[in-house]
């Protein structure tokens, strides 16, 4: 696959042991507006406190519940919405500091998961594709003649697609030209928020392959929101698991879809449908809903839903504790020290 680039590639400033993306304490709350004059202020903790770092070239999936601050975190991470604190270091570089906003979003896109939406319905597909490079400088008529390489590289003939409308596009095509678009500044990290669940099957194995071959030939950095447990184990390297605003457990995709280490976590994927007759899966069940992000629980956020729940769980809220190997999880029962009745070493 030849890939053509109208801009040069995002430098490599901090060597390849750095990590692309390493994220402090990252907080939103969103104030919720009260039901009396004297009501208190209140907010939803939709992202609380969040740390974790992803390597250059790896794809890291995000998993959870609906409601548990993935897409929340995706935008804070694009600095569509402005976190109230925490700090992301993007290749060495402190976003807001030593790199400003404009050229972190040279080297970081996202795919978003409505495809018509993503998309301005009054320009054609060349308007759409030849947008980001003309406002960074590059001369309208390159700009286009990439928009028609860059249809090529996703899948598209470029002679039929470049004139039309979004409206003339079916669902897949418009995601193809939605990653197209993504990749047109030749960014190094591309956030991918349900980037595949609006599509049907057929269509969505085509374009998670198409994925995994644009990742090698532009050597992108991948972060997948995904609710399909089966996709990220696909095409994920690591997984991260959050529940209502927090990260519960982290670690390589493999060891975690073996032996998940979090009650959430096992429930979850105990959940995901299997292709194999043989090897049916059998739900763990959660009692009740998710809490309320206003007012959530004490200590453990799950701990109003899990069965091995303890007065530990209450009163403390768990740290990371680490598995080995990458593995970290946010749970007392994998503290001897926690004071968990069924708390146990790792070994």
């Amino acid at each position: 696959m030849t890939v053509v680039h109208t801009l040069p590639p995002a430098p490599d400033v901090g060597g390849p042991a750095e990590p692309l993306l390493k994220v402090e304490g990252l907080t939103k709350h969103f104030p919720v507006r009260g039901t009396g004059f004297f009501a208190p202020k209140l907010v939803a903790r939709a992202v609380d406190g969040i740390t974790f770092s992803i390597a250059k070239g790896e794809t890291l999936g995000v998993v959870g519940e609906s409601g548990c601050g993935k897409s929340t975190t995706a935008r804070l991470l694009m600095r569509l919405i402005e976190p109230d604190s925490g700090s992301m270091i993007f290749d060495g570089e402190l976003v807001g500091g030593e790199l400003s906003l404009r050229d972190l979003r040279r080297r970081m896109q996202m795919v978003f998961q409505d495809s018509y939406a993503s998309l301005n319905p009054r320009l054609t597909i060349a308007d759409s594709l030849a947008f980001a490079p003309v406002v960074h400088g590059i001369p309208h008529g390159e700009a286009m003649a990439a928009a028609a390489d860059l249809l090529e590289q996703v899948g598209l003939d470029s002679a039929t697609v470049l004139g039309r409308y979004p409206h003339q596009l079916s669902g897949g095509q418009r995601q193809r030209i939605n990653i197209a678009r993504a990749l047109a500044l030749h960014p190094r990290l591309v956030i991918l928020d349900e980037a595949v669940s609006a599509l049907d099957k057929s269509v969505e194995a085509q374009v998670l392959n198409l994925l995994v071959d644009l990742k090698r030939s532009f050597d992108l950095t991948y972060i997948f929101i995904s609710h399909d447990l089966n996709v990220v184990h696909y095409i994920a390297d690591r997984a991260m698991v959050m529940y209502l605003g927090k990260i519960v457990e982290l670690g390589p995709v493999d060891r975690i879809y073996a032996a998940p280490a979090h009650p959430y976590t096992r429930a979850l994927f105990s959940a995901r449908l299997s292709s194999d007759p043989e090897r049916r899966t059998v739900a763990v069940a959660i009692e009740g809903d998710p809490p309320n992000p206003i007012n959530p629980p004490s200590g453990c956020r799950f701990r109003t839903r899990c069965p091995m729940a303890a007065e530990v769980c209450a009163a403390h809220e768990p740290a990371a504790i680490d598995l080995g190997f990458g593995h970290s999880v946010a749970c007392h029962l994998h503290d001897p020290a926690s004071g968990h009745a069924e708390a146990r070493a790792h070994v």
